[in-house]
């Protein structure tokens, strides 16, 4: 075994009431004024001032930007450094889901690594010398996992696509999980967004440079959503804590080995069509399965297990359909559509190619041809 290299936040904490951490946090570090990067649904629905009501109870200045679409935008970065500079703003505080949080990572990078100014050149792993901005992240929704991933994706609407961008020094300092930060995610974004915390955990599992420690928190990430994702979606307290844990959990190990063609097929739907993310994970992780099943070893039997099913004697190939098969009732019992109506048969050789070209794609456990892709995009017609 070669060497394997693990980033995580330098502190996070977990629990309801969390967010009365930051005040105390701010004023040990002695910043003066915060960069709240944060979108306008949340500010519009009263979430992202239970933060800033924290920081004005405690007399620290702040600034709102919330130039943010739910596809982050190159655009949306650039807007966002020019507003950080003109702030004097000292650190960033993210509060949302992965759209804030990596539109906070684009930001935070090229303030402090100002040769990156032209967004597309922090495609793939570029060699930043810098750390971020200092960024206190918040999640408001229980599947990403921004919070502590050295990753963001930024969509680049003239070329339609949507490209990955893997940085150590993009993860946030502090990591600030509280599951009343996501009470108030309608049903649709608790089912799409704890989908994509199982495509993580999924595909983190089941990636080519998966490893023991991955391996532990992915599982554990796999048994934590099939117990609490439906809860999540029907509100209840427990349900939402265990999805906060578990997409916090998978995001620590997937940052660090890398994902697979769930992920890029669902990149490219994003940006051609704007399909949610989680949305299009959620649509292509039981296609994928079947797809690289073959290559999983016994590890569809431990996913199985960690839905509930009992393995005694069963196949290998019985294993691996019950697998499959859990994760595509949960899907449909939390409302998500099996079929993508705007999907068109024109598109199919720009999205395959996309997807080939995709940075996620080589951690698949085996590798997919454009004809496979094809195959794969044509079962949600």
């Amino acid at each position: 075994m070669g060497v394997n290299r693990f980033v995580l936040n330098g502190v996070s904490y977990h629990g309801h009431g969390a967010i009365n951490e930051i005040p105390g946090i701010i004023k040990a570090k002695g910043f003066k004024k915060a960069f709240v990067a944060s979108d306008p649904d949340l500010i519009k629905f009263g979430v992202t001032s239970k933060v800033t009501d924290l920081l004005d109870k405690n007399g620290i200045a702040y600034e709102i930007y919330s130039d943010i679409k739910p596809n982050p935008t190159i655009e949306n970065v650039k807007s966002g450094v020019e507003a950080y500079k003109a702030s004097g703003a000292d650190f960033m505080i993210t509060i949302g889901g992965g759209s804030s949080m990596d539109t906070g990572k684009g930001i935070g990078i090229i303030v402090n690594n100002p040769e990156y100014a032209d967004v597309r050149s922090l495609e793939g792993v570029a060699p930043t010398k810098n750390r971020t901005v200092f960024t206190i992240a918040v999640p408001t929704t229980g599947g990403t996992g921004a919070e502590s991933t050295i990753n963001y994706v930024i969509t680049d609407v003239e070329k339609k696509r949507k490209f990955v961008c893997v940085d150590p020094n993009d993860i946030p300092d502090i990591a600030v999980v509280d599951p009343d930060m996501m009470a108030s995610m309608p049903k649709g974004l608790s089912a799409s967004t704890g989908m994509d915390a199982l495509t993580h955990a999924i595909e983190g599992y089941t990636t080519a440079a998966a490893w023991e420690l991955s391996d532990c928190l992915n599982l554990e990430a796999i048994k934590l959503i099939a117990k609490n994702l439906r809860k999540a979606v029907d509100n209840d307290p427990d349900g939402r804590e265990g999805m906060a844990l578990a997409q916090y959990v998978t995001a620590m190990a997937y940052s660090n080995v890398g994902l697979g063609i769930a992920h890029s097929m669902a990149h490219t739907l994003g940006a051609v069509y704007d399909t949610p993310h989680g949305v299009a994970c959620a649509m292509m992780l039981p296609i994928v399965m079947e797809f690289n099943a073959e290559a999983t070893g016994d590890k569809f039997k431990y996913i199985a297990e960690a839905f509930g099913v009992d393995t005694e004697g069963m196949s290998q190939d019985e294993y691996r359909q019950a697998a499959i098969d859990e994760v595509r009732k949960l899907s449909v019992d939390v409302g998500i559509p099996t079929k993508l109506d705007k999907l068109k048969e024109e598109d199919l050789d720009f999205l395959c190619e996309s997807a080939a070209a995709d940075a996620c794609a080589p951690g698949n456990p085996k590798p997919a041809s454009l004809e496979q892709f094809r195959e794969m995009f044509k079962k949600l017609m």
